[in-house]
């Protein structure tokens, strides 16, 4: 993440603020009013694996940057500071093709400074693919 806040539109949509996230090609949603942000990802060939499907990699991707966000929401919705993954665990569920993808972060403890966040990646059926879990802790902003 950059050192200021993120350029968030009036959807609550932030676009093209990593490299990863240019790369990739996801769009991150942290305007709802849940406070859980969401990542949405169109999967088409460039992102599949050798046997036709969702790289596990851009998963577990995908399932450490919603983490990450929900953190920065559920600790300072206005100056979402920055997060860092101290560990992330991915959990694959089911194979998942081409289509919409959404990544979803929830925070289940912590405190102040280092939470615990547990992610979800659903598949345009609406098909649970993929869990994680992680802590994340803030960091000071890069000069």
């Amino acid at each position: 993440m950059t050192s200021a806040r993120p350029e968030i539109d009036a959807a609550g949509l932030i676009h093209g603020e990593t490299g990863a996230q240019n790369l990739i090609g996801w769009t991150t949603d942290v305007g709802q009013p849940d406070g859980r942000a969401r990542l949405y990802l169109d999967v088409d060939a460039r992102h599949s694996n050798r046997h036709g499907v969702l790289h596990g990699g851009i998963q577990a991707m995908l399932l450490d940057s919603a983490c990450g966000y929900t953190g920065s929401l559920h600790l300072n919705r206005q100056e979402m500071p920055q997060m860092m993954s101290l560990s992330f665990t991915t959990q694959f569920l089911a194979p998942c093709g081409q289509g919409r993808v959404t990544a979803i972060g929830r925070v289940t403890g912590g405190g102040k400074r280092t939470l615990f966040i547990e992610g979800e990646l659903w598949d345009e059926a609406k098909r649970l693919v993929a869990t994680g879990t992680g802590v994340y802790r803030t960091v000071a902003p890069a000069k």
